[in-house]
């Protein structure tokens, strides 16, 4: 089974990650991160970088694909060599997922028109620009489509796909593995329950919402 990552300049760093380490684990699985040319792409600090071992015209047939999210979401969005890669893809993938921001790749794609989904909270009310139905919710399954919340939801949604595939024993064994076991020190990880102030400051910080 082979599982293509996608990566491009400024993605954020835990929503490639996050999906690596749990979908990574199904036995068999061939993870491959992937992006318009093979080589090192730095994420949205600037200060990490992760190496493309293949160019997007030598991963053709991935089993599951994944997208994840980053703060400047539009880049890509406008970026004929990603958007073609997607849809071409997707016409054979078993399942099409993505993290935080990387909903909207799919969507710019076209690939989520009516269906359901999710991602960074900040960003969920431009899903309708493409014919996507926003959600609230964490982990967002429409047919073969799997969408995740922000960044630190592609754990959940690796999670949640691998109960998919390789059934709930083996996602079970994989959470306890990693010792995934969330007991954040502040109860203040959506917008409905951190304080009113942080989620307008929040807002404001970021220009391109």
């Amino acid at each position: 089974m082979q599982i293509a990552v996608l990566l491009y300049d400024r993605f954020t760093a835990l929503d490639a990650v996050g999906p690596f380490e749990t979908l990574g684990r199904l036995p068999g699985a061939e993870v491959v991160f992937v992006a318009e040319r093979p080589g090192p792409v730095r994420g949205d600090s600037g200060q990490l970088a992760f190496v493309a071992d293949k160019g997007l015209d030598e991963v053709t047939r991935p089993d599951i694909v994944i997208v994840p999210g980053g703060p400047y979401p539009d880049v890509e969005m406008n970026n004929p060599a990603v958007l073609d890669w997607l849809r071409t893809v997707d016409a054979t993938t078993t399942w099409t997922a993505s993290v935080c921001t990387g909903s909207l790749l799919l969507a710019a794609a076209g690939l989520l028109d009516g269906r359901r989904a999710t991602g960074h909270w900040m960003f969920l009310d431009r899903l309708p620009e493409f014919g996507a139905e926003p959600t609230g919710e964490r982990v967002v399954l429409d047919g073969k489509y799997v969408t995740a919340a922000g960044v630190s939801a592609g754990i959940d949604m690796g999670l949640t796909l691998l109960g998919r595939i390789a059934g709930d024993d083996a996602a079970r064994a994989v959470q306890l593995m990693i010792e995934y076991d969330p007991q954040p020190p502040y109860d203040a990880g959506s917008p409905a329950k951190a304080p009113a102030e942080l989620v307008a400051r929040l807002r404001a910080s970021n220009p391109l919402v």
